[in-house]
């Protein structure tokens, strides 16, 4: 398997002038990186979730071009069109591309989670964007709640903005 320096690399490049958007992606695939190790998943699903949290918002830039803005699901639209010439560059294994851009053009869709790297890259970007959009603390409870699934993510969650377990729907 490839290491990933190099897509990290690539993306510095694709995204050169836009400190904000390096360092998102950085924070997004270090949370990744840290929740699989917690989590134990395997080798080559690490591996593509690694990948994906790197090329995860590539689509952004072509959002801003085509639509005027970054509207998530502009992202997946765009996304996997501007990672495969990309990742084929880097000569990843085309089934790794082939889930690396399922990832990307699914990663702002919080239903229908079909795998444990999607799960796990959808929590590391809501790590990210929680803190980066300055999300109140019932937004972030609410997120808690609604999408947050593995273990690792639910404490780095509760312990980065300091929330309590939420409160169940009444019935």
């Amino acid at each position: 398997m490839h290491n990933n320096s190099k897509l990290i690399q690539e993306m510095v490049t694709y995204y050169a002038g836009d400190p904000q958007q390096i360092q998102h992606l950085l924070k997004v695939y270090s949370f990744a990186s840290l929740i699989a190790d917690c989590e134990e998943i395997d080798e080559e699903t690490r591996f593509i979730l690694e990948t994906a949290a790197i090329v995860h918002d590539i689509g952004i830039r072509m959002s801003r071009e085509v639509y005027g803005d970054s509207n998530g699901k502009h992202q997946e639209e765009l996304g996997p069109d501007a990672a495969r010439p990309m990742l084929a560059k880097l000569s990843y294994d085309p089934p790794i591309v082939d889930r690396v851009c399922e990832l990307i053009g699914r990663h702002h869709t919080y239903t229908n989670i079909d795998g444990l790297d999607c799960q796990i890259l959808i929590e590391a970007d809501f790590l990210v964007n929680l803190h980066e959009e300055h999300i109140s603390k019932e937004g972030i409870a609410s997120a808690l709640k609604n999408i947050f699934r593995t273990h690792t993510g639910i404490m780095l969650c509760k312990q980065m903005f300091n929330i309590e377990d939420p409160v169940p729907d009444e019935e």
